[in-house]
């Protein structure tokens, strides 16, 4: 039976507005679907709802704002429907994009910082191991709890917005640390020599997605030299894949300092044993293109760039001549953008022929100017999704891969991984 606090009461009661009080109503509503005994604070959330699906999306929002509603923790928001500093890139219907741009203005008078990325946790403020947070968004839901170490479980649209607004979420899922143990063992071969390793990493993610759906697994055996772009890239992969909310990488996450520590002290229920073979058919499997197939464009950046990724593509730039023969679109927030226009990143990039996306991505707003042919990508989640929603066949390949193949306008894989 579900324990409210006096000011959990006074929320649900209507003490504090109509708003505050629907809110409530949904945070207890799933608290009693969870089986939760009682609710507990957040100190962040990150909202995915801010991305137009209809007028139920706007209503909902406009709801809470015509209430006077406001969160009541930090809040960053998700991607949204167009590229609000980039206007001019959107090609869909008007009145779409009047009302995506409206969505994403309400949410800022709820009190949430633009941020417009799905990747909260490039941001200068991220949470920190051990915080209870409502998260959205699924690559940003498994990177927070499994590189950073802070607990969430998978908040989707509206539920987001409620705890939020509540500041409270049921003490349920992934915020009990019982619940963040490891069942299954994942041994990944060496990939430390990999020359192409961002896309083994997001091969490695398809894999543990689909064979483990939304359990906790750990990982042994990735480098020592493991950067965060990779984790997310391997998290992103498993959320698209599988449901994937939380996995432990052994000697590299935070809950994770050795095995027994991830599985916390129980025997595994199976190991599986990944060889460099498996993630070399999971690359051909997501990529319906051959070598030498023309190629449309690259969109680079699902998960949004960080300003490290955008370093390792200027100095893949570096190797070729001129500008491309395909479209290079580039997703990244608004707060990446501001750093590689400081270093004079941006304005070089741009000066070859890069498309930067901020707020969005290609993958569901109309910004490409063709997307008949292939398009290349480096990413799993970009690889899992586009096809259905923009209509695109897609080629996967590592970043190198990726800008090489631009540059000649056809599709350019290594056999190599």
């Amino acid at each position: 039976m579900l324990t409210l606090t006096p000011r959990d009461t006074a929320m649900l009661n209507g003490d504090a507005g109509e708003g505050l009080a629907l809110a409530m109503r949904i945070v207890a509503a799933t608290a009693h679907v969870m089986n939760a005994d009682t609710l507990i604070d957040i100190t962040s959330a990150h909202i995915d709802g801010c991305l137009y699906h209809g007028a139920a999306s706007l209503d909902f929002v406009e709801r809470f704002v015509a209430s006077g509603a406001k969160v009541a923790v930090p809040t960053t928001l998700n991607v949204g429907s167009l590229d609000l500093i980039h206007p001019e890139l959107f090609r869909g219907e008007a009145d779409i994009a009047s009302a995506g741009k409206r969505l994403m203005e309400a949410h800022i008078e709820l009190g949430c910082e633009a941020s417009f990325t799905c990747a909260p946790y490039q941001l200068k403020h991220r949470p920190r191991k051990g915080d209870q947070i409502a998260w959205a968004e699924s690559n940003a839901i498994v990177f927070a709890n499994s590189v950073l170490g802070a607990r969430t479980s998978r908040y989707g649209d509206f539920l987001d917005l409620a705890a939020a607004i509540t500041g409270r979420v049921p003490y349920a899922g992934l915020h009990v640390a019982q619940n963040r143990a490891a069942r299954i063992v994942i041994e990944a071969p060496d990939l430390s020599t990999s020359l192409h390793r961002d896309a083994s990493f997001a091969a490695l993610g398809f894999l543990l997605g689909s064979e483990v759906g939304a359990t906790v697994a750990a990982i042994i055996g990735l480098p020592g030299d493991t950067t965060e772009d990779e984790l997310k890239a391997l998290g992103a992969a498993a959320a698209s894949s599988g449901s994937v909310a939380l996995f432990h990488a052994v000697g590299i996450t935070p809950e994770a300092a050795t095995l027994d520590e991830a599985l916390q002290g129980r025997a595994p229920e199976r190991t599986i044993r990944v060889s460099a073979a498996d993630l070399a058919a999971i690359r051909a499997r997501w990529s319906h293109a051959q070598p030498g197939d023309a190629l449309a464009a690259v969109s680079l950046g699902t998960p949004h760039f960080s300003v490290d990724e955008f370093r390792r593509l200027a100095a893949l730039f570096e190797r070729h001549e001129g500008s491309p023969r395909s479209d290079i679109y580039v997703n990244t927030s608004r707060f990446v953008l501001w750093q590689l226009e400081e270093e004079g990143l941006a304005q070089r990039l741009a000066a070859r022929g890069v498309q930067i996306v901020t707020d969005t991505c290609t993958y569901i707003t109309p910004v490409m100017k063709q997307v008949s042919g292939l398009v290349m990508t480096n990413s799993g989640k970009w690889a899992h999704y586009a096809p259905a929603n923009i209509g695109v066949t897609v080629a996967f390949g590592s970043m190198s891969e990726c800008v090489r193949s631009a540059f000649e306008g056809k599709v350019c894989i290594d056999d190599d991984i």
